[in-house]
């Protein structure tokens, strides 16, 4: 990506997250980046780019149940892929699982946590990876989401 033109380029755990600054305009950055990964890795998969400011507003809008500390519940935010909406992933997905899943949509993520010994009983935990959804979404665990923050800053 440097090479490329991006600046202050950082990779963030080991999940697909880069942070950067650019010059161009998002649609046109998004396209480079597509580019790059195609040539460099011979992959044709969707890319999400998000400002530090959006991510920001998302976590200032979480529910209050999200992100709670507790170890037995897991946290994640799914982002929905530019030209897909986060009811079409909700329909998708389905019904969430009564008392097992906890779903707040917000612009075009979704909040969702579960309990940690319950995930094999969660609609959605079994949907999230269904071929039909996997272009549609990524998702991120609240501490991955907060450290991408810390380190863009």
């Amino acid at each position: 990506m440097e090479s490329s033109g991006f600046l202050n380029v950082k990779t963030v755990l080991n999940s697909g997250n880069v942070i950067f600054d650019s010059n161009l305009d998002i649609n046109k950055t998004s396209e480079n980046i597509i580019e790059l990964v195609k040539k460099n890795f011979n992959l044709s998969i969707p890319i999400l780019i998000i400002t530090v400011e959006e991510l920001k507003d998302i976590i200032n809008n979480s529910p209050i149940w999200w992100d709670s500390k507790n170890k037995d519940i897991y946290d994640n935010l799914i982002f929905v892929m530019p030209n897909v909406t986060a009811n079409l992933v909700c329909d998708k997905l389905g019904k969430p699982s009564e008392n097992i899943d906890k779903i707040l949509v917000y612009k075009n993520v979704i909040f969702w946590s579960f309990q940690l010994k319950d995930y094999c009983k969660s609609n959605w935990w079994i949907n999230s990876a269904s071929k039909e959804i996997k272009n549609d979404i990524t998702i991120r665990t609240s501490r991955t989401v907060k450290k991408i923050i810390d380190n863009a800053n």
